[in-house]
């Protein structure tokens, strides 16, 4: 079971379960937490989808913006800043930099961040800048 935070380009947020998702797909169904009937999220729509531990997370904490040397997370990944259309900036691990694919996976380089790895819409980035 997938948990998932779809933020989209326009500002709307939804929280549910990703029962479908595939970034070679153009779409997927995320049913809500609050239960119901899954509904069908197009990925362009979106600028990333955070795979969360927890829904509410903890709004308080800062989130570690610099990779420990010592993180063997670190081997064979970039670390890369990702910012956003609407300014939000996330740094996280990168397989590869720069990115061929319009959507790809990074992993916060914050190992305690509730956010377990994050799939980037491209086209919603403004810019991306390596770190390492």
């Amino acid at each position: 079971m997938n948990k998932v935070v779809a933020r989209f380009r326009d500002g709307r947020v939804l929280k549910g379960v990703a029962l479908d998702l595939d970034p070679a797909k153009p779409q997927f169904h995320l049913r809500p937490v609050e239960g119901g009937k899954a509904s069908e999220v197009r990925l362009d729509d979106l600028k990333a989808i955070f795979f969360v531990r927890t829904f509410e997370g903890d709004p308080k904490r800062a989130e570690v913006q610099t990779l420990d040397t010592g993180d063997p997370r670190a081997r064979g990944s970039t670390t890369v800043s990702f910012t956003f259309e609407d300014d939000e900036t996330v740094v996280g691990l990168a397989i590869r930099y720069p990115p061929i694919k319009p959507f790809h996976y990074i992993v916060p380089v914050d190992p305690d961040s509730n956010n377990l790895r994050i799939l980037i819409n491209q086209s919603a980035v403004r810019s991306m800048q390596a770190l390492s």
